[in-house]
């Protein structure tokens, strides 16, 4: 039979005193098998490659216990063993988060829990720069010092690092992202990452990061006079960049910065981009307005994008027009996004569908699937739609699923089965 034992420090419970006990092996990471009650003939193994460990053991014919920090059924071991067959007894304890936050002094039912381990750390830290209270379980290569190189000093943070948890070297240090770069960690569990101005966060009825927004492509004069996409426009935009949690979306020349906002909305990381001051000016007090976070980078992309976060989805709006918007997109392109729009403009709106077809010979050439469509949309009470209200959207997705008609499956006959027998006396 196997067993998962969860430790936090605190007294085992009877249940799992009685699994250490009988058992005939018993893994664990190294330090969280001392003082337990393993018998005497009972085979010891620490390891930090638990999986590997057990590959190969029978379970069947011998009681094996698996000794793990806090749930296992969280962030943790349990669904790979679950994936591989194995029906494990649970014992777990409090998770790691939630001892993090107690030694913190702070609610956590509004806090984003992200793992940066097995190549996570791009996302993770994405979160971080769009949520204001996020628990990081770290891990070999994803610890304190490189969140803290990622986020500052673009990302205001501050650090509740946690080591050995409820451990002979248990050690809570609270730090500012450019300390945590330079200090000695000693395998850390978990990082809190907080913006101090709203780690206490506000009630709510869904644990973790708020719902996404109950509508999208807000109307126009949400972002003031600036000459951003049409609220139309906008949506469909917004539906092929797909954003998410964990992503971080550059708009790009959008004009009021609202591709990026909206983004945001979603709990995606979001840098805007302009070349023009004013213009920079105006996103920075639609961000506002909206109380999202969105990071502002004044320049051309063209000459800066090596200098931004890598992205997962770019959006170029109409701001690079002619020649200029094909060269955006190519510098784009090349920084391989999983996802890109952009609108084709024009000097003149009869030379659009050229430019389009130049960002989709961009595209491909780096490897997208690449589309176009003209959108054109006139609200009933405006009168004749005018002539140059279309307005052509390019995007290209890298890796873009396809969506063929499955098999048929075999349909399991129908069969008519006997009446239920009667009651006696009926």
């Amino acid at each position: 039979m196997l067993t998962i034992v969860g430790r936090n420090g605190s007294p085992l419970s009877e249940a799992a005193r009685a699994a250490l006990e009988s058992a005939a092996l018993v893994l664990g990471e190294p330090g969280h098998l001392d003082d337990l009650p393993i018998g005497a003939e009972a085979q010891k193994v620490a390891t930090g490659d638990l999986a590997e460990a057990l590959r190969g053991v029978d379970v069947t014919d011998q009681d094996v216990v698996l000794v793990v920090d806090g749930d296992p059924g969280y962030f943790g071991i349990l669904r790979m063993l679950l994936e591989q067959g194995h029906a494990p007894e649970v014992l777990p304890s409090a998770p790691m988060v939630a001892r993090a936050f107690s030694q913190a002094g702070l609610p956590w039912d509004d806090a984003l829990v992200v793992s940066a381990r097995d190549g996570h750390l791009r996302q993770a830290v994405n979160a971080c720069r769009a949520h204001p209270k996020v628990a990081v379980l770290t891990g070999p290569g994803a610890g304190p010092a490189e969140l803290a190189r990622a986020l500052f000093p673009v990302t205001p943070r501050s650090f509740v690092v946690c080591e050995d948890l409820d451990g002979p070297g248990e050690r809570v240090v609270y730090v500012r992202p450019a300390e945590a770069t330079t200090r000695p960690w000693k395998d850390p569990d978990v990082v809190l990452v907080l913006d101090n101005r709203h780690a206490l966060g506000d009630a709510t009825w869904i644990s973790g990061s708020a719902p996404s927004p109950a509508g999208w492509a807000l109307p126009s004069d949400a972002f003031g006079d600036g000459a951003g996409p049409r609220p139309d426009v906008r949506a469909f935009v917004l539906a092929r960049l797909g954003p998410r949690v964990g992503d971080m979306v550059w708009d790009v020349e959008s004009g009021d910065g609202s591709v990026g906002i909206e983004c945001a909305r979603f709990g995606a990381a979001v840098v805007a981009v302009d070349r023009d001051y004013t213009t920079c000016e105006r996103i920075r007090e639609n961000v506002r307005l909206h109380g999202v976070k969105v990071a502002m980078a004044s320049g051309d992309v063209r000459s800066t994008a090596g200098h931004l976060p890598e992205p997962d989805a770019v959006f170029i709006g109409p701001g690079f027009a002619g020649p200029a918007g094909p060269d955006a997109v190519r510098t784009c392109a090349a920084l391989r996004p999983s996802r890109l729009v952009a609108i084709a403009a024009s000097a003149s709106p009869q030379d659009d569908a050229g430019i389009a077809q130049e960002m989709m010979d961009v595209l491909a050439e780096h490897g997208f699937t690449a589309e176009a469509v003209r959108l054109r949309a006139t609200p009933l009470d405006e009168g004749p739609e005018q002539p140059d209200a279309s307005v052509i959207v390019v995007w290209g997705q890298r890796d873009a699923q396809t969506w063929g008609r499955h098999p048929s499956q075999t349909v399991r006959s129908i069969e008519t089965i006997p009446a239920l027998p009667t009651e006696p006396g009926e």
